[in-house]
């Protein structure tokens, strides 16, 4: 049952094959066993309390198709009655009295929420590591990081904890931590899951929550449950029909290969000859690979990423850095983050405003010729889980926290659909990945892509080394 997708799962709870408390014996088990050496999972429930509610559906009509199915929500969302800490030691004992929007249409689709997954301190940098939980793992090699912001759902998913889980991505949080653990993880077009109606809404356009899973069509299932207007937020977006086309294969496919982007991006050795190799087998599959010039300067890429960010995170988080115990618990990249934005100028904004809009008007020109634009999901394989963040990579110097996953910008900066698939694993074991990104709004032709890609490979069913010996059942 470990082994199953979250559909097949779904269909079999569905047709009365398999009850939930099954469902649910197996997944406390599953924890029990992997959760200690990986620690992806956090704040989880009583498990008598879950198997008595699990046992109080298996006779119910399903409500959706998570129905009985256990889930493991991110811990940037609120979970009512369940502790909720963005891995914050300010907010270590909190209990929220309701859900966010993505908990409370998780329950509506029938999950039973019966944990958390990790994170790092308030998402910030892609390594999923706080003073509240410890560090997350990565179950391929359990030296090495699993990612972040998502590290906690994309390890659960690797070590059979989560048959499909939320994530969150501002900068490469769905991406970065799916290549890692040999997952998928699919950052939506920007406004297709909407966000709370908190705070700043209009000027916020830069994070979405999205899918993780080790299937495609669970990605697509999942985005079809998270994803639907909210009338109190701005910007909706019409939920596309994700299911119809999944099959759709790749011939034809027109795809661009962005490769480094001209050298701009340093990569680690391996990891362009693995998506350089993926390529082909797409060429193999029918898709038509052409390398692309750099469409864009990356300085004013990155010019305008860390100005936004940073004027964001001043905005939602200012109070962090003003109130000295609140201060004395925050993580310093968070400081760094809000300290940036306090000293912005009006004009700088606006600049950094300008160039995204640019941006964003190049890039459709260059969907009108491709499918689909290819890069790497990162920068470097995962590295030692003891590290804060990697600070160099091929000889040259990382001058902040988070500029070792910049090959995510160009995607999150104009809200593009990006879907990191799984290629395999490099000389010394470790898995990576590749992003799939298309226009503004073809997220089901993303979805297709990686359908075929999928289909073509199956790399999430090699399974880490310390479940290796368990017998698979399908």
């Amino acid at each position: 049952m470990l082994e199953w997708s979250a559909s097949d799962l779904s269909r079999a709870i569905h047709a009365r094959k398999v009850a939930p408390s099954e469902v649910m014996a197996v997944w406390l088990a599953q924890v029990q066993a992997a959760n200690g050496a990986v620690n992806a999972i956090v704040s989880q429930r009583d498990p008598d309390d879950l198997l008595v509610e699990a046992r109080g559906l298996d006779d119910r009509v399903p409500s959706g198709w998570l129905h009985g199915i256990p889930f493991a929500v991110k811990d940037l969302v609120a979970t009512a009655g369940l502790r909720t800490t963005w891995g914050s030691p300010i907010w270590k004992d909190h209990v929220p009295a309701r859900d966010d929007l993505v908990a409370a249409r998780l329950r509506a689709a029938g999950a039973v929420i019966a944990a958390k997954t990790n994170v790092p301190e308030w998402g910030q940098g892609s390594h999923s590591f706080n003073p509240v939980f410890g560090v997350t793992r990565n179950p391929y090699d359990l030296s090495r990081s699993a990612g972040g912001s998502s590290g906690g759902a994309a390890a659960a998913l690797a070590a059979r904890m989560a048959w499909v889980a939320d994530g969150s991505d501002m900068m490469g949080s769905l991406r970065n931590p799916a290549a890692f653990c040999n997952v998928y993880g699919f950052r939506p077009t920007w406004g297709l899951v909407p966000h709370d109606a908190e705070g700043e809404t209009y000027l916020s356009t830069l994070s979405t929550e999205g899918p993780m899973a080790r299937t495609v069509e669970d990605l697509a299932r999942l985005l079809a449950v998270l994803a639907g207007e909210n009338p109190e937020v701005p910007f909706p977006r019409a939920l596309p029909d994700l299911l119809t086309g999944l099959e759709g294969g790749m011939r034809g496919c027109r795809i661009g290969w962005l490769g480094d982007w001209g050298g701009a991006y340093p990569m680690e050795p391996g990891i362009l000859d693995l998506c350089e190799s993926a390529l082909r087998r797409m060429e193999d599959m029918g898709a038509i690979v052409e390398p692309l010039a750099p469409p864009f300067p990356t300085e004013k890429l990155w010019q305008s990423w860390v100005t936004l960010r940073a004027m964001l995170n001043a905005g939602g988080k200012r109070a962090l850095a003003e109130d000295p115990a609140k201060r004395a618990l925050t993580k310093p990249e968070t400081i760094w983050e809000i300290e940036q934005g306090l000293g912005l100028t009006a004009q700088a904004v606006y600049e950094a405003s300008a160039i995204r809009s640019r941006w964003h008007a190049h890039a459709a020109r260059m969907f009108q010729r491709f499918d689909a634009v290819v890069l790497p999901s990162a920068q470097v394989w995962p590295f030692p889980a003891d590290w804060r963040w990697p600070q160099e990579i091929a000889g040259r110097r990382m001058d902040t926290y988070h500029r070792w996953m910049e090959v995510v910008v160009p995607a999150s900066l104009i809200g593009l659909p990006a879907l990191s698939v799984p290629l395999g694993f490099g000389a010394r074991g470790l898995p990576m990945g590749m992003q799939i990104i298309g226009r503004s709004g073809a997220d089901a032709r993303v979805l297709a892509i990686g359908q075929a890609w999928h289909r073509a490979t199956e790399w999430p069913q090699r399974r880490p080394p310390s479940l290796a010996s368990a017998p698979a059942s399908r």
